[in-house]
């Protein structure tokens, strides 16, 4: 039975139909239908199931607070769970399936659970799941994780695009209705930059629907000449479909906008990520119609008045036939009079106010609408739809009083302004005794770095509910933000808004105010999460006091509601079970975002091959090209060897380490880390990350250097280079540049924000190229340009020059033993000067080299590896590197952590080199056992290998490892079982294994 009015509907175009899909079954809508309206006018009461009782549950609202309508929607690629239907636009195609039940809607195994819920109440699973402690991982885990969620998780991979846009702004205004218009156009006015987001896909928010005058004109009228007037200016940009998301720190936003959600067969990406910057933020969103809680409000056809206009108005549709309407405010009587006007019976008006309303009950009594003060909804009979209310006085007095038919009820409990935003970043609410709900505290706004607020709330988002207390209001906000962005604001005259005048609300916050345990076991607080009036009651009584406590232990506006229909309504409960007033209650946290947004928006294009883009040196192609054996170093691919013709990667690593000690390699060192850290309080800043002390080094010289973090565990190594008075070049791994980078932002914005130092991350910015072996200053010398001899160059210095013709800067360092320069080139010339290093060493016999290379003579060495021995846990104590940590320092991070016990402790694994007795290669990993078993019955350990090779310099297998006592130890044979079955027995020696005293790189 279609349920259209023969009103036309405001959003809709009645002229077409489009198809669509609800279960499989078809259907059919107009243009402008959400999936809601559409299935509404279809007759479908029922849209899904609750997620604890299972019980039919129908459209409540008509927003993104809608927390029963959630729809799996599309199918197989384009597949998406949990859709609001009430958000969702209508297309041609459209599919849709209720979700949570089995095997049908219609008839629903799980539904049995509505008559166990009295074993089931608030927190039951706290106490049912504890014991027996066996069931749990048999029985009781399986139960939770099937049971756990709404809709179904996506099985495809999605076959949409998405994307990220990063917007700077001076003024951004959250919420297209008339207060966000009326504060973008008055701080637009100044001349500011503003963007202006509104979810849904047409301006004016309510108000259209509400009515009133503006100006003495009707208010659509207005909102179509602001809309136009603001589309004119060049310094505004006005985007539909687009919600604020959340709101965080140094004027920080989120948007998400659905750019093709509504069209079939859409080219182009799904959805966008906004990435906001704004001098200033108004949060013009809004309020929030408050459901009543009776016994079976939750059925099929009990729904926010506010809502049921929207459908009438917006859609031509209705709900029911029969409505009765339950109130305790003066806005309820605007749906009583819209729905008698669109022809639909309107049985009777339950006001709980004794009093009843002002001038629009007036005008509904003259509609012949039958008004009832001071009676109350006792409960509303029906199982999948509406069938009976049961009608009674307000104060409990005397029980039910009558039954009346009917088949939709409307409630309205009043409105709550949408404070999430304002929220986000620290905003504080104040309680509005007179209109019963939490607002913005203009005095406790979130604040800046400056300490100034930077979050404005408008119009009723602000509690101003009444049509020219909003405009006003918004007005003010939009000159305030425009002044603060460094604008001057107009003085323009500000419009007149008229709206019928209404009476003071009665807060109710359950129906009747005393209703038997029966009755209150049956009222809903949150729908989406199945808690009901009791369960709050429940809670207090069981020590809940703390409203963030109750929430967790009654699952209270969590999910994707968050709260938005059942925060005040849960509030109240709580506190009169605590016997307090509701600010002494307080609120729950709101956290963003306002409503679910997709993974895929999150992601962006991070998707297939960019979803961790591999990062190619500028000599990348000529290594693919020469044989490279690629090996994974964080994000980027480095050369693990370069195999020649037939030869094993083991041979031609063999090769490439014999080939640098004797003659020259060349090594592609781009991917290190190099972080520039520039201003007066540079040293001073490097002094506190790293152990030894930075800011006594010369400019031109360079010092190796050990970072730890705060636990005074090694997080990182590598070698500073001093350019001038002010300005560092810090080196770090591989995979540690990003990491090591925010490690020293977060610092600087969290604990040292007042030094003046800044970190620019160029790593990508240069090529390094490390010239290595007996040979390399013969190479360098045929290109030319710069005196690289001992004393014009000496170890660990650098200096700028030209070799070859090349702008370089040379750094006297090596990381293998040999005579080595590292040399840094802009990364556009890094590819050239590869070639002509090559050109020019062929008579010397140069070879590259890979990264197994590179850490063989490292090793051969006694040179430690971040990551091979270090694991988070180690030390620069447990390396031998106490040389490395300034004793003239009065503070670093994690000194204080390595003055600790268990730090400090002599029982430590220390590092040492490892020998084994045949001259073979340790296992990498392997444990050396001791004496006797532990705890746990396992032999004691002492030991365990961080790195092992096969050394060609040697022409044996060499290994470092952390060993008890190890320093000490000297000489002595450790047993290694490995899982192989073999034993491996190695003796404990110095981890130099060759060139102790350093006379091959000091040459």
């Amino acid at each position: 039975m279609s349920k259209r009015l023969n009103t036309h509907g405001r959003l809709i175009d009645r002229s077409k139909r489009i198809g669509f899909s609800f279960n499989g079954k078809p259907l059919a809508g107009h243009p402008g239908d959400t999936l809601a309206s559409a299935l509404l006018a279809n007759d479908r009461m029922m849209v899904g199931r609750s997620f604890k009782y299972h019980r039919p549950r129908g459209v409540v609202a008509s927003g993104t607070e809608e927390p029963n309508a959630l729809v799996n929607m599309g199918q197989g690629a384009t597949f998406e769970p949990n859709q609001r239907a009430t958000t969702t636009e209508l297309f041609d195609g459209l599919t849709a399936r209720s979700q949570n039940h089995w095997p049908s809607l219609e008839f629903d195994v799980g539904g049995i659970n509505k008559h166990l819920s009295r074993l089931l109440p608030a927190g039951f699973y706290y106490k049912m799941f504890m014991y027996p402690r066996a069931f749990w991982k048999s029985v009781y885990e399986p139960f939770i994780r099937q049971s756990a969620g709404l809709g179904q998780a996506p099985k495809e991979r999605d076959a949409d695009t998405y994307e990220h846009f990063y917007a700077f702004t001076d003024i951004l205004v959250i919420g297209g209705g008339i207060a966000g218009l009326m504060a973008a156009k008055t701080a637009a006015e100044s001349g500011a930059r503003v963007l202006l987001l509104e979810q849904t896909a047409f301006w004016g928010g309510r108000s259209p629907v509400d009515g009133g005058t503006v100006d003495g004109e009707p208010v659509a009228q207005f909102i179509d000449r602001t809309v136009a007037e603001l589309a004119e200016m060049d310094n505004v940009t006005l985007r539909t479909r687009c919600m604020g998301a959340g709101v965080y720190d140094h004027g920080y936003a989120l948007g998400y906008e659905r750019l093709t959600d509504h069209l079939p067969l859409a080219q182009g990406p799904r959805h966008r990520l906004w990435r906001i910057r704004a001098a200033q933020i108004i949060t013009a969103t809004g309020a929030i119609e408050r459901p009543l809680s009776f016994a079976g409000n939750d059925i099929p056809g009990v729904m926010l008045a506010s809502a049921m206009r929207d459908y009438v108005v917006n859609y031509g549709v209705t709900p029911g036939e029969r409505v009765v309407l339950a109130t305790n405010n003066d806005d309820g009587y605007r749906t009583a009079i819209c729905l008698k006007e669109a022809g639909v019976n309107v049985v009777r008006v339950l006001d709980a106010r004794n009093a009843g309303g002002g001038a629009l009950m007036e005008e509904a009594r003259a509609l012949g609408i039958r008004i009832d003060p001071g009676r109350a909804i006792a409960k509303v009979g029906g199982g999948k739809r509406v069938k009976t209310v049961q009608i009674c006085a307000q104060d409990g007095i005397g029980g039910a009083l009558e039954e009346v038919k009917c088949d939709a009820v409307a409630m309205s409990g009043g409105w709550s302004p949408v404070v999430h935003l304002w929220s986000h970043c620290g905003g504080k609410l104040l309680w509005d005794e007179a209109q019963a709900h939490f607002r913005p505290d203009p005095e406790r706004p979130p604040l800046g770095a400056d300490g100034a607020g930077f979050v404005r709330a408008a119009g009723t988002s602000n509690g101003e509910l009444g049509l020219g207390a909003a405009l006003a209001d918004a007005a003010a906000a939009g000159k305030a933000a425009a002044k603060a962005a460094g604008f001057k604001p107009k003085n323009t005259k500000l419009p007149v808004g008229e709206a019928t005048a209404e009476v003071p609300l009665e807060p109710v916050w359950l129906m009747p105010r005393e209703a038997h345990i029966d009755l209150r076991s049956k009222s809903w607080l949150d729908f989406q999460n199945d808690v009901k009036v009791s369960d709050v009651q429940l809670a207090a009584r069981e020590g809940f006091e703390s409203v963030e406590h109750t929430k967790r232990y009654t699952t209270l506006g969590m999910a994707t509601d968050q709260g938005k229909l059942s925060n005040i309504n849960g509030l109240a409960i709580l506190s009169d079970a605590l016997g307090q007033p509701i600010p002494a209650t307080g609120t729950t946290t709101f956290r963003p975002p306002y409503t679910p947004i997709s993974m895929g928006a999150i992601a962006g294009e991070a998707r297939g091959e960019v979803f961790q883009p591999i990062r190619r040196t500028p000599m990348h192609d000529w290594h693919a090209a020469h044989g490279a054996d690629w090996e994974p170093v964080g994000q980027w691919r480095r050369p693990y060897a370069f195999v020649q013709g037939t030869e094993s990667v083991h041979d031609a690593v063999v090769r490439e380490v014999s080939n640098t000690r004797e003659a020259i390699g060349l090594l592609d060192a781009s991917t290190l880390g190099k972080l520039v850290v520039k201003g007066p309080d540079a040293g001073r800043f490097l002094d506190m990350l790293y152990t030894n002390m930075i800011s006594t080094l010369k400019p031109g010289r360079c010092r190796y250097g050990l970072m730890c973090n705060e636990n005074g565990f090694l997080m990182d190594d590598g070698v500073v280079a001093r350019i001038d008075e002010d300005t560092f070049l810090c080196h770090t791994t591989t995979g540690g540049a990003e990491h090591i980078h925010g490690h020293m932002e977060e610092w600087l914005q969290t604990e040292w924000w007042d030094w003046q130092v800044y970190v620019a991350n160029v790593t990508e910015q240069y090529a390094q190229i490390g010239v290595v072996g007996p040979n390399a200053r013969k190479v360098l010398k045929k290109l030319g340009g710069m005196d690289l001899s001992a004393d014009a160059l000496p170890f660990m210095a650098w200096a700028d020059g030209k070799i070859g013709g090349f702008d370089t800067r040379v750094y006297r360092i090596s990381f293998s033993g040999e005579l080595s320069f590292e040399i840094s080139v802009p990364a556009s010339q890094g590819l050239a000067f590869w070639t002509a290093l090559i050109e020019a060493g062929e008579e010397f016999g140069i070879m590259p080299y890979g990264t197994e290379a590179l850490h063989i003579m490292r090793a051969e060495k006694g040179f430690i590896m971040i990551g091979d021995e270090t694991d988070g846990t180690v030390i620069p104590q447990d390396l031998g590197l106490d040389w490395a940590i300034s004793k003239k320092k009065d503070d670093y991070l994690g000194k204080r952590a390595q003055v600790r016990s268990h730090m400090a402790d002599p029982d430590r694994w220390k590092l040492v080199g490892l020998e084994t007795t045949d001259g073979s290669v340790l296992p990498d990993g392997a444990y050396a056992v001791g004496e006797g078993v532990n705890a746990n019955g396992q032999r004691v350990t002492q030991g365990r290998v961080t790195s092992t090779y096969y050394s060609p310099t040697l022409d044996r297998g060499i290994a470092m490892g952390l060993v008890l006592h190890g320093p000490d130890r000297m000489g002595e044979e450790l047993a290694f079982p490995c899982a192989d079955g073999k034993t491996y027995t190695a003796k404990i020696v110095d981890q130099v294994f060759y060139d102790k005293d350093g006379e091959k790189q000091n040459v």
